[in-house]
């Protein structure tokens, strides 16, 4: 089995991640991606998120109905802060061996790898899949990646960007269509009393409108 992980805040999930996710689904021929929402991310800022319950249920209601997506909620069943590398542990320990992973990240948290928890040990978990952003050029990887110290060695074939762990796992980047869509953006819109159709899933807007989230100073 070839299996995806994104994992996020989703405060709010939209459609720029479900786009990107699906993308590489296709491309990687993945059977499922699992979408992780986390429910104490290490690496935000001291202000405040909505509560876990409600961006899990989000998630969920993004994907309801939809072949080749899963939401678990293995990181709000943890007490301490959200970990990749205790994630990719706790999916390895509930999922056959014969399992092959793939991380899917944004080249924003990847160039901030090296702030995570036991980082150099991540890759022997899974292939690590980078997703370009705008505003984040792919300019020095090689020398990005060689600063990680983990081995990596340079891949040939059709992929150009292309990296090998000595494990074997790969470091793949790609470019994804770029929709400048940001779960910042649309908390303000909704405390201005503005429309986020067509930013996230119809059921992901009317369950914000019904649990009025984001009303006060774009938090819930």
């Amino acid at each position: 089995m070839r299996l995806g992980i994104l994992g996020g805040t989703f405060d709010p999930i939209h459609l720029g991640h479900l786009r990107s996710a699906e993308e590489i689904r296709e491309e990687l021929g993945l059977e499922k991606i699992f979408l992780i929402p986390g429910a104490v991310p290490p690496h935000k800022d001291t202000s405040p998120i909505t509560p876990f319950p409600e961006r899990l249920a989000m998630t969920q209601r993004a994907v309801e109905g939809l072949s080749g997506y899963e939401v678990l909620d293995i990181e709000g069943l943890r007490k301490d802060k959200s970990y990749t590398i205790e994630t990719l542990k706790d999916l390895h320990n509930r999922f056959s061996t014969g399992a092959e992973w793939f991380f899917i990240i944004g080249m924003d948290a990847f160039l901030e790898i090296k702030t995570w928890k036991e980082y150099t040990r991540l890759f022997t978990f899974a292939h690590f899949v980078v997703i370009s952003r705008p505003g984040y050029a792919n300019t020095a990887l090689e020398s990005f990646v060689d600063s990680l110290n983990v081995g990596f060695q340079k891949g040939y074939g059709n992929h150009k960007n292309t990296f090998i762990a000595p494990c074997g796992n790969q470091l793949l980047f790609y470019e994804t269509t770029g929709m400048e869509i940001s779960s910042t953006r649309i908390r303000s819109l909704v405390s201005q009393g503005r429309s986020i159709r067509f930013l996230v899933p119809e059921t992901v807007r009317l369950y914000i409108q019904e649990k009025g989230l984001y009303l006060k100073n774009g938090n819930a």
